[in-house]
């Protein structure tokens, strides 16, 4: 199994939205981060990103740029720094964020844009982040001439064709596309950062590792199996005492506790789940012979049953 796509699929939540749009300078748009995700790419033109609080130095955007945000304390897409934005929010549903004060007044006119712009959010589930996503940093920027970055331009220009010319089945292309980019734009930082050179910690580490990737692979493939560190250790063709050892420095827990922790996860999801899976269902694929032991051991990661898990999820 796939382990960067299950971190992924466990955390996504709602619906991911996108627009294409075209900018008159002065302009600015401001975004409250609140548990969203999202990325912006510059076709035509130039941008800032300027990150609330100073924490992160404004990065200038060019033609071709790209930078994925995860700040979760808010952040403006400006046309120069100091220029006025519009701030959005972000429904917890995910769909099209909504403007939450008007926009600052830009030239009329039918000329050419000076910038040109597809942007894209996810909603993701903060209650519970995998560790793998936990470790991104505040903005991961992608330069034009930056070679790693040629897939996901070529789904970007898809992406801009569709919001550009809708057509017949445009909706769930475009949710396709969305999905496919989030996934590259992971892929595109967890390749940089295990190849620089002297970092070999986290989880970039973990992927890279081949004795540690076998056991996270053997459980994200089949939770259900009751593994031993035995079991995992052999996969990963090392003794148990150095597996362990190494899979707790690079994870940062023990291999049964984030075998624990993932199961509860999975498990957390399939309550969140709109088709209300029964609690026995539920229990089994988590990998309990029983409710009463899954319930157990649910509330003790989570603080709640889960049928008061799902009631809460499903009120929220």
């Amino acid at each position: 199994m796939d382990v960067l796509s299950d971190a992924v699929a466990a955390m996504r939540v709602g619906r991911p939205h996108s627009s294409m749009t075209r900018k008159h300078a002065p302009w600015g748009v401001g975004f409250n981060g609140a548990g969203g995700t999202g990325f912006h790419a510059l076709l035509k033109g130039e941008a800032w990103l300027v990150v609330a609080g100073g924490t992160v130095e404004p990065v200038r955007l060019g033609p071709g740029d790209i930078a994925f945000v995860t700040h979760r304390g808010g952040y403006e897409l400006v046309s120069e720094p100091g220029a006025r934005a519009a701030t959005c929010r972000y429904p917890s549903d995910g769909g099209r964020p909504a403007p939450a004060s008007p926009a600052p007044a830009h030239p009329v006119d039918a000329g050419v844009p000076s910038a040109v712009l597809v942007c894209g959010a996810y909603l993701l589930d903060e209650s519970r982040p995998h560790p793998l996503l936990a470790e991104l940093p505040p903005v991961v920027h992608l330069a034009a001439d930056d070679a790693a970055g040629e897939p996901l331009r070529a789904v970007l220009g898809l992406l801009g064709a569709e919001l550009e010319e809708p057509q017949p089945g445009s909706d769930s292309i475009v949710a396709s596309l969305l999905d496919t980019l989030l996934l590259l734009l992971l892929r595109t930082w967890w390749l940089r950062v295990r190849g620089r050179a002297g970092d070999h910690s986290g989880w970039a580490a973990a992927l890279a590792d081949p004795a540690v990737a076998a056991a996270l692979r053997a459980m994200h493939s089949d939770p259900v199996h009751p593994w031993t560190v035995g079991e995992l250790s052999a996969l990963s063709q090392l003794s148990r005492a150095p597996f362990a050892r190494r899979f707790t420095a690079s994870v940062g827990t023990p291999p049964l506790a984030y075998l624990t922790w993932w199961r509860m996860t999975t498990a957390a999801g399939e309550l969140r789940a709109p088709d209300g899976v029964p609690l026995r269902a539920v229990a089994e694929r988590a990998g309990y012979a029983s409710e009463f032991a899954f319930a157990k051991a649910f509330k003790r990661e989570f603080g709640m049953a889960p049928g008061q898990y799902r009631t809460l999820r499903a009120a929220g």
